[in-house]
């Protein structure tokens, strides 16, 4: 049996066209005589045919694999069957010469009633639980062949994509044929990909475009903890264990670990006895160091159960003790401010000395790794939240809270796990926990947990409404746009179909969603559109959420792309930006916080922490992120006092500085260092704007509650010491950061400043030191008599460091965004990165002179977003805001202000949009951006029902927030590019995935994978116009000629050359449909609607589509027709292809590409004359034409005849089945 410790590698040779004519022609000369079959030679012994991996003996059996290559088994196969196999060996082995050996055996069985796009059947019986990976494709023929590593698909599409241990590989070619179908000689190998080499192929064949898949196993689960074991020790604290098994066949594919420990007590032991501390002649010689050997001076040290510390550490760390027996391996502890206690062993290393080592770590307060997650169950049913905690010391205390009262520990027997068996209807509610180490507390997310009633539905059959846009030209005439509900399943969660594991992931969790969809007609002016509405909603098995972040690192001074930077999630590497600086990230179930490090490979740029947000439901989410250049190197004598400024705007005085005093540089290991240093110092001055951008982390620390808070920044600095022509880091030793006094104004703020580093694992900022007031020297008198703040740090293993006050006024700010400025509620947009920057006060106000003192991210989803701020409720203006939006790397626009903000447009009553002092961009200057809005952060006042009703809530109000309906006040956006126009049969909400459908008219067949595919139109015109995709089925039986969706866009103007433009027009991809069982390629036809002609089609892509048959009909000269290509094929031929796992950025990534008319750029400015497919020429129609209503009063005969001529046409061709659509009189393409 194949082992998944090992895979195999396989060399596939497949038969070729004569071997073909070998097996299945009659007999002819030389060939084999009557029977027309080629005997195996007598002297070739017969080659065992090597059983794929996974595939159960028997299973093999059916198919006619021989397992162990006797005679016996070979006889087993059916007769032709077998010298087919064998003919097709010799014929292939003849022809080729392959440049390495393979592992295993050379196998060319190919089941004859194989369908095209079928799997292979020897690949799809598998003993364990396992599921096929989407299929990737990285590297295009050419060269030496098709190579498609498992290496370059990590890198490319991210390690989260194929398991660590692929069980098999499946490979076609990109017309989804099985390599024995075009007869070529491959390569396969789980671990190491799939490879295709053109001088192995038979004479006058090049090998295939390939995309291949993997085979992975399922995520194992855990079983029951096993009884603990007995504690360890004779005497004293101990510890014991218990252990778990794996469900897998693998137990290390299973997350966390197997064993857990718990702390046991056996009978005190006795003291320091003499076989210990009876040697007076002896000594313990001891360090105390740092994990990175930093000697750590005044750490207390003490022997196990004796009292008080016997020792102190000296300035280089040591210590020894007298009368310590040499062979007692005593146990020897060590203590020290903002270190966690550490113990270790002594070892004699003489007759009569021995020596020990303790190592401290920092203490780090607790985070959290794992959060509870939401629940639903039946009464009686059993429950189990779950929350880790991470930190040093690791957190070993939990407390769990219910509906926000503290459960009783005795009562519940709680750890880190929490279980709650036999539910009742009392126990809904909310779930929290809170770990606990020496460094303090950390607070969880909520967890809802809903108790049902026996007999209670989780799932409401009837569908909830949800309005779809139909055509313009469904409506009825002069009515506006028409909508239609095509239903909505919500998506909540229902119980486990066993609802009593003690687990703490839902192996099979179920939601409500789509249980039947029913078939309906809209009948639109001259045609009839198909749709699905949903008819029943159901628990069903959910969709794994798959939040994706996606998105580009560029300097932040020039936009250059940050090329191949490593990519940290905490500590862990998990891939490298690409050449252009792209990045994707999946983001795990349950994680709350996305902390990224962006590391520059060449030194030039700081380390950039950012704390991603993101769309836990699944949705993607596009972030461009700013790397800050480090400034230039300046060289400092070790020797002297050195002062840095912090702060260098032109015609500002520097916020403060950073003196170093002499001698105060170390080595990593605590060794002074006296040579000449390397300093860089990046100052992120709070007081230009434009370095908002480019701040680190999020701006939050944890506070003595355990809840994460916000601070308000005086500027950020990172510091960068090197040894003067080498790469060695150096650390200090107490350095002085000095602030000016002059620069904090608002009240309270000197007495609240604090200086704090940024721990890169959780992105929070931790307490260093606070500021103490001093005057400044006499040698500084001269300059201007500041007086500074002067606070202490230590430059060791952080280098980033932010002065910053924690600030207690804090509210939420309610933003939604739409699709466009009409501002329906059914057509708000998800997955919409929205920022709001806390500004500089009003003037007049007494407070800080800076452009902004902190900034928050939060990302829209069906209800909005809410954004933390501060807040006053004495001055509406002593906090202002910018806020932001964008979506991909395109750019909102909110409500306009000018002359006057009106309420039905910003969306919030009066009198509080005057309060607010709501103000867009442009609102003084017409010429300046649209991309966002002033506003002052007025906290609303309580029992005021004016200010009760949004858009700033109280900070203990963010539920409220969260769940304000629509017609509550809130901040509008919507999208610029909204002149477009989208429309599914099956319907399908790209912001939430789960909503997905299986349905063989689904436009997007795969919910683990999504293709987007984009045609750039170029239209030679005096305007914009827009230009029609309609997609139906092409070549599969099951959906030829049926709709699959409409795609409208409006072209834009190529500023560079006037009267041009040119339309992203999206189309379906062709492909396997969603039972992935045969391919469909698309027949898409192109409409631009007016007065247009084609005169132009890609010559490439004519070449292609010519050769790829069957052709689509063309003889329309206002459309353009195709049957879309199963290849992923590039600019040169005017498509754009980008598969991606959220829908969303795989369009916005395709449109950018467009729009740049590159395969690998990203342009929002349209440049119409790259990389176009087909061009149409436009013109309006002649003034001096008479309009139908003109025609039908001056020859009503003519006109009519007319209008019943194209009628007899369009009713022609439907009888004929023409697939295609139906045109209107003036070439407007609709449908």
């Amino acid at each position: 049996m194949h082992q998944r410790g090992r895979p195999r590698e396989v060399a596939y040779t497949f038969k070729s066209p004569r071997a073909e004519e070998l097996c299945l022609d009659g007999a002819g000369p030389g060939r084999g005589g009557a029977s027309g079959l080629v005997p195996l030679p007598s002297s070739a012994p017969p080659a065992p045919a090597a059983r794929p991996a996974g595939v159960r003996p028997e299973r093999a059996s059916e198919l006619g694999l021989s397992l162990g290559g006797s005679d016996s088994a070979m006889a087993s196969l059916p007769p032709l069957l077998c010298l087919c196999v064998a003919a097709a060996h010799l014929v292939g082995a003849r022809g080729t010469t392959p440049i390495e050996e393979p592992t295993a055996t050379a196998w060319g069985l190919e089941d004859p009633l194989l369908g095209l796009g079928q799997s292979s059947p020897v690949l799809e019986d598998w003993e364990e639980a396992s599921e096929w990976t989407s299929w990737f494709n990285v590297d295009h023929p050419g060269g030496d062949g098709d190579f498609e590593s498992l290496a370059a698909i990590r890198f490319y599409y991210g390690p989260a994509r194929v398991c660590p241990r692929p069980l098999a590989l499946e490979a076609r070619t990109t017309d989804w044929a099985l390599p024995s179908t075009v007869g070529e000689r491959v390569h396969l190998n789980p671990t190491r990909g799939f490879w295709c080499l053109n001088r192995e192929q038979p004479r006058g064949r090049r090998c295939s475009n390939y995309h291949v898949r993997f085979r992975c196993p399922l995520e194992a689960s855990w079983g029951a903890w096993g009884p603990w074991g007995p504690c360890s020790g004779s005497c004293g604290p101990g510890r014991r264990l218990r252990r778990r098994r794996c469900s897998s066949s693998a137990g290390n594919t299973c997350p966390g670990r197997p064993l857990e420990a718990q702390k046991c007590v056996r009978p005190r032991c006795p003291g320091c006895s003499p076989n210990m501390c009876g040697c007076p002649n002896h000594v313990l010689l001891g360090s105390v160091v740092t994990p990175s050997g930093r000697p750590l001076p005044g750490a207390r040290v003490s022997l196990r159960d004796w009292p008080g510390p016997v020792a102190t550490s000296d300035a280089h760390g040591s210590f020894q003790m007298s009368g310590v027996c040499a062979g007692s391996r005593a146990n020897v502890s060590a203590q020290m401010d903002g270190f966690s206690a550490g113990m270790a062993q002594a070892q004699a290393n003489s007759s009569m000395s021995a020596v020990v080592t303790i190592v401290l770590d920092k203490l780090e307060k607790p985070y959290l790794l794992k959060h509870p997650e939401s629940r639903v169950r039946e009464a009686g049913q059993n429950v189990t939240f779950c929350c880790k905690a991470s930190g040093t010391p690791t957190p070993k205390k939990y407390s769990w809270f219910h509906n926000g009262t503290l459960l009783n520990r005795q009562e519940y027997r709680y750890g880190a796990h929490l279980e709650l068996r036999g539910l009742r209807p009392d126990q809904a509610g909310t779930y929290h926990c809170k770990a606990w180490n020496d460094a303090g507390a950390v607070r969880s997310g909520i967890a809802r947990l809903t108790v049902l009633a026996p007999g209670q539905p989780a799932c409401n059959p009837r569908p909830l409404e949800h309005l779809i846009k139909l055509p313009d030209d469904c409506g009825q005439p002069g009515s506006g746009p028409a909508y239609l509900d095509v239903g909505l399943c919500p998506g909540t969660l229902c119980p486990s179909p066993v609802g009593s594991s003690t687990r703490c992931g839902d192996a099979g969790s179920r939601c409500c969603s789509v249980r039947r969809l029913e078939s309906r007609e809209i009948h639109c002016s001259t045609y009839v559109l198909p749709v699905k509405v949903v008819a029943e909603c159901g628990c069903q098995k959910c969709l794994p959420p798959r939040g994706l972040v996606r998105g580009r690192v560029v300097a932040a001074d020039s936009g250059e792309p940050l090329r191949f930077a490593q990519i940290l999630l905490g500590r862990e590497p998990i891939g490298f930006t690409s050449y252009q600086g792209d990045f994707t990230i999946e983001v795990l179930p349950s994680t709350q916080r996305l902390v990224v490090t962006f590391v520059d490979p060449s030194g030039e740029f700081m380390d950039t922490v950012r704390v991603l947000p993101f769309d836990p439901r699944g949705a993607g989410v596009y972030h461009e992120v700013k790397a800050m250049r480090k400034k230039a190197p300046i060289i400092l004598d070790a020797g002297q006092s050195n002062t840095l400024p912090l702060g260098e705007l032109e015609e500002e005085l520097p916020l403060g500085e950073l003196v170093l005093p002499p001698g105060v540089f170390r080595r990593a290991d605590g060794e002074p260092y006296a040579g000449p240093v390397e300093a860089r110092v990046t100052f992120v001055d709070p007081r230009d704007l434009t370095s908002a951008a480019a701040a680190p982390s999020d701006l939050r620390f944890v506070d003595s509650d355990g809840e994460l808070a916000p601070l308000r920044t005086y500027g950020m600095f990172a510091v960068d010491l090197r040894a003067a022509g080498s790469a060695e880091q150096l650390q200090t030793g107490p350095v002085s950061v000095r602030v000016a006094a002059g620069q904090i104004r608002m009240a309270g703020h000197m007495e609240a400043l604090k200086l704090w580093s940024l721990n890169p694992d959780t992105g929070l900022w931790e307490e260093e030191s606070g500021f103490q007031r001093e005057e400044s020297a006499a040698s500084r008198v001269r300059r201007e008599e500041r007086v500074f703040l002067v606070g202490n740090v230590e430059i060791r293993e952080r280098r980033l460091f932010n002065l910053d006050v924690p600030e207690r006024r804090r509210c939420f700010v309610k933003v939604r965004a739409y699709a466009n400025d009409k501002f329906v509620p059914s057509e708000q947009v998800e997955g919409v990165v929205v920022t709001l920057v806390n500004l500089e006060p009003a003037p007049g106000f007494s407070a800080n002179p800076r452009a902004w003192g902190r900034f928050d991210s939060s990302v829209t989803g069906p209800n909005g977003a809410c954004l933390p701020a501060f807040c006053d409720a004495e001055r509406p203006d002593a906090y202002t805001a910018l806020v932001t939006a964008t979506l991909g790397g395109e750019e909102l626009e909110p409500a306009p202000s000018r002359p006057r903000p009106l309420p039905a447009t910003v969306g919030v009553s009066q009198p509080y949009l005057d309060k607010l002092g709501y103000r867009r961009t442009d609102h003084d200057d017409p010429a300046l951006k649209r991309n966002g809005f002033h506003i002052n952060l007025a906290k609303p006042r309580s029992g005021d029902p004016a200010e009760g009703n949004g858009p700033v809530y109280p900070w203990r109000s963010l539920r409220a927030c969260q769940e304000a309906p629509v017609n509550a006040s809130h901040f509008r956006f919507a999208r610029v590019e909204a002149d477009k126009y989208e429309y599914n049969v099956v319907p399908f909400r790209e912001g939430a995935p789960a909503s997905w459908t299986g349905d063989l008219l689904a436009w997007w067949p795969n919910p683990q994978e999504f293709r987007a595919c984009f045609l750039k139109v170029k239209i030679q015109g005096p305007q914009e116009y827009m230009v029609r995709s309609h997609n139906a089925g092409g070549s599969h039986p099951r959906t030829q000629g049926q709709l699959y969706g409409l795609r409208d866009a409006r072209s834009v103007r190529d500023p560079q050359r006037p009267g041009t433009s040119a339309a992203c027009v999206e189309f379906k991809c062709s492909g396997m449909l969603f039972d992935q069982r045969q391919v469909d390629r698309t027949l898409v036809t192109i409409m631009p609607q007016g007065s247009c002609r084609r005169v132009a089609v890609n010559g490439l892509l004519r070449d292609y589509l010519t050769r790829h048959p069957p052709p689509a009909p063309t003889d329309d000269p206002a459309a353009f027709a195709m049957l879309a290509p199963l290849d992923p094929l590039g600019h040169n031929y005017g498509v754009y292809t980008v598969t991606d796992q959220s829908p969303r950025l795989a369009k916005e990534i395709a449109i950018g590409r467009c729009f740049d008319g590159s395969s690998d750029g990203f342009s929002r400015e349209m440049k119409a004359d790259a990389g176009t497919a087909v061009t149409f020429q436009c013109r309006e129609p002649s003034a001096s034409r008479p309009s139908l209503f003109q025609r039908l009063l001056e020859s009503p005969a003519t006109a009519l005849g007319d209008i019943r001529r194209e009628m007899s046409e369009v009713a022609q061709a439907q009888a004929q089945g023409v697939v295609g659509p139906l045109r209107t009189r003036r070439g407007r393409a609709w449908q």
